[in-house]
């Protein structure tokens, strides 16, 4: 009997990390190019046999020695899905959207006082003023300056009209004449599950010497001569709303499942002591 309530105080708590993975989606439905994630579980049943040969294994044990068995679930790993969201269209010509999967737009973050390069596929761009009298500088809705070719994309003022080309050329027209300013530095990712969430719609590199990787296994440029950039779009977010309810539901009822059993194993239990 304790055993099972064990095995559903396991399961209670990693149904609780899924429960909160999909209230983060669900919040961010609305987000654009938010990547929602899955949840994957594994089983806790296994065996292991002879498991004193070790002296250091009794080590604050209280269970007998021999055959340990252990039962339950828990919460393997949580994955991005980088499927495309939908396109809507807008009528601002610095809203974008990346047209291929795994690609993001690097960007300049202060962490710290520390500047790190982290990377978004929000393509809701603005011009903000720097210190530089006359100069507009391109950052995210968050206010952290993109990277173009050239290092981070300025603009003079006193343009009138601005354009960027499939390819993440940006262009700006002063009296009559058209002149390049810099270019998008889009980037693909080769291992995108590799990238960690750092927040605020942005993921970053890990650790990649534990890893055994370089960061050119992970990030790698994109091909320019291709389509890249679509102005005047955003991209949605990916979370399905009807699967991540169906979820909420299913995982709430095998929460309450669990709940119920450890309430009749201790409803069992005091009967027991009654006896006794």
């Amino acid at each position: 009997m304790s055993r099972m309530m064990i095995q559903a105080a396991v399961t209670m708590n990693q149904l609780q990390n899924k429960l909160d993975t999909i209230g983060h989606n669900l919040a961010n439905s609305q987000t654009t190019g938010y990547k929602s994630r899955q949840t994957e579980f594994s089983s806790l049943l296994f065996q292991q046999i002879n498991n004193m040969t070790n002296p250091a294994n009794a080590d604050g044990r209280l269970t007998p020695d021999g055959i340990r068995v252990g039962s339950g679930a828990k919460l393997g790993s949580i994955q991005r899905n980088f499927a495309i969201g939908s396109i809507k269209e807008t009528d601002r010509v610095l809203d974008t959207v990346l047209l291929k999967e795994n690609h993001f737009y690097p960007v300049q973050v202060d962490a710290s006082g520390n500047i790190e390069t982290r990377y978004t596929r929000d393509g809701a761009l603005y011009l903000h003023p720097t210190e530089t009298d006359g100069i507009l500088r391109l950052v995210t809705s968050d206010g952290h300056p993109v990277i173009g070719l050239a290092g981070p994309i300025d603009i003079e003022e006193g343009f009138d009209d601005l354009s960027i080309r499939s390819n993440g050329a940006i262009y700006v027209t002063r009296n009559g004449v058209e002149q390049f300013v810099n270019q998008l530095s889009i980037v693909e990712a080769i291992r995108p599950r590799v990238l960690e969430a750092a927040g605020d719609n942005l993921f970053r590199l890990p650790e990649l010497e534990a890893l055994g990787y370089n960061e050119a296994d992970i990030i790698q440029d994109a091909d320019f001569t291709s389509e890249l950039v679509q102005s005047h779009a955003l991209e949605q977010s990916n979370v399905n709303m009807a699967e991540e309810m169906t979820n909420l539901i299913t995982t709430q009822r095998s929460y309450q499942m669990n709940a119920r059993t450890i309430t009749m194993g201790d409803q069992m239990m005091g009967l027991i002591n009654q006896i006794r």
